[in-house]
């Protein structure tokens, strides 16, 4: 069958052809500019139109969308009026994986990391798995992979709904914390989204659920059917099972699982990757990995190996002692999750250049983002990249500025960039933090310092 990929190039399309093709499938793709994911996906022998243009489109083709594909993409109108199948992003990684017994992490923040650490553990572990992640993994490896293995991991995505589109046999949630409004329109839609993934499970499925997170232990409490809790709190009633997390210090813990039914079974994490956060996705993956068969120990020994995925708290270079760091955080739990996480790696002071994503996101958590970005050192924020959303009036980061103790706000991010360098002295950390565009500016701050 041949497949057509509106926006080929796109973190999330790159898996789905990588993933088609590996499986013998006729994969072609568009993207309106080329990049290092299309001259990658070119080098596997895909073919890559630069710019989208109708005639690019195969009558035959299934053509494949994600939700940035607006209406008026001169392939997809083409593709509509011709009555061409038309699958969504989701829709075409669920057909890749066919066969394979499916894992999908979800949640408003953690899963790349959680699914990245899965893959790489149960690699390991020598399961082989089969995956499809939104970043790179250690190591600059591609995030999707096919393997000889049973096991398929994905990195489910709940801001548009299109993880309903799966049928886990493991559905990892590693919380349920209101994000993307824009599309779900209130909390309580957000949340019964979520509701709705649980119950797109196989028959005999498994739901793990963070029990520290108010959401994911509301959905553990109602959903139905098999239901485990994991976390440093009590497990959560109804749970057939429960993985107990007792940190004992920076990157390190004990897991254990009890289930009231025998003996309960232990092991030690040791991580090579900062936060408290990610001894509580390790401690997911570690679930995970029970439940697919790997010995307890064994399963530790391998999430140690994990050394982060591409963007998370992503070192990018150090000048007269000053490291510069880029993390992916653009939610204010996450911003709150990655500063504590900077915190264990350095005595010097932490240094953040933050870049609001999305005007709706910024006006509903202005002053949740104020609250976690002043638990650093000193704080530059920088206008908001707007992605999807056209711009709203009045709607920038001063609003998050302005309610801070020791932010300022810098419209211009190659002015913010130049602001970081100033403020930081050997010793300190810096951090560019956001899902946007300030990702590019860490070789600028770099060249300044």
């Amino acid at each position: 069958m041949k497949f057509h990929l509106i926006g080929i190039g796109g973190a999330g399309m790159v898996a789905v052809a990588e993933l088609l093709a590996a499986r013998g499938q006729e994969v072609v793709g568009s993207d309106r500019a080329e990049s290092d994911n299309t001259r990658r996906l070119a080098s596997l022998g895909i073919a890559i139109h630069v710019g989208h243009d109708a005639e690019h489109v195969d009558p035959d083709a299934a053509v494949v969308v994600s939700s940035a594909i607006k209406d008026d993409n001169p392939e997809y109108a083409v593709a509509r009026q011709r009555g061409q199948r038309i699958l969504h992003r989701s829709e075409a990684l669920a057909l890749a994986a066919t066969g394979l017994d499916f894992v999908a992490v979800a949640g408003a923040h953690g899963k790349t990391t959680t699914s990245g650490m899965l893959a790489v553990a149960l690699r390991e572990a020598g399961l082989d798995p089969s995956y499809a992640v939104g970043s790179t993994l250690p190591g600059g490896a591609s995030g999707a992979y096919l393997g000889t293995g049973e096991v398929f991991i994905a990195e489910a995505d709940e801001s548009d709904g299109s993880f309903l589109n799966y049928t886990p046999a493991i559905a990892i949630v590693t919380n349920v914390e209101p994000d993307h409004l824009d599309h779900h329109g209130s909390a309580e839609a957000f949340e019964e989204s979520f509701v709705e993934f649980a119950k797109c499970r196989v028959k005999g499925g498994l739901l793990i659920g963070c029990a520290d997170d108010v959401g994911s232990a509301r959905l553990l409490h109602s959903a139905e059917g098999r239901r485990w809790s994991y976390g440093t709190g009590a497990r959560v009633p109804g749970t057939e099972a429960h993985v107990s997390l007792e940190i004992t210090g920076p990157g390190q813990g004990r897991v254990t699982l009890i289930t009231g039914r025998g003996p309960s079974v232990s092991a030690t994490l040791d991580l090579a990757v900062p936060g408290d956060h990610m001894l509580l996705n390790a401690a997911g993956a570690w679930a995970a990995g029970i439940e697919l068969g790997v010995e307890a120990d064994r399963m530790a020994r391998a999430l140690g190996r994990f050394t982060g995925t591409g963007r998370r708290f992503e070192k990018r270079g150090t000048v007269r002692d000053i490291v510069v760091y880029d993390d992916y955080a653009h939610h204010p739990t996450e911003v709150g999750a990655t500063i504590r996480a900077a915190a264990e790696e350095t005595e010097g002071r932490i240094v953040v250049l933050f870049q609001p994503h999305l005007y709706s996101r910024t006006k509903e958590f202005s002053a949740a983002f104020a609250r976690s970005l002043d638990l650093a050192d000193a704080v530059v924020v920088t206008g908001v990249f707007g992605a999807r959303e056209e711009p709203v009036p009045g709607i920038d980061g001063h609003l998050i500025a302005d309610k801070m103790v020791r932010g300022q706000f810098v419209a211009d991010m190659h002015e913010a960039a130049r602001e970081v360098a100033r403020l930081a002295e050997p010793g300190d950390l810096i951090m560019t933090m956001g899902a946007g565009s300030v990702t590019s500016l860490a070789p600028e701050i770099l060249e300044a310092l």
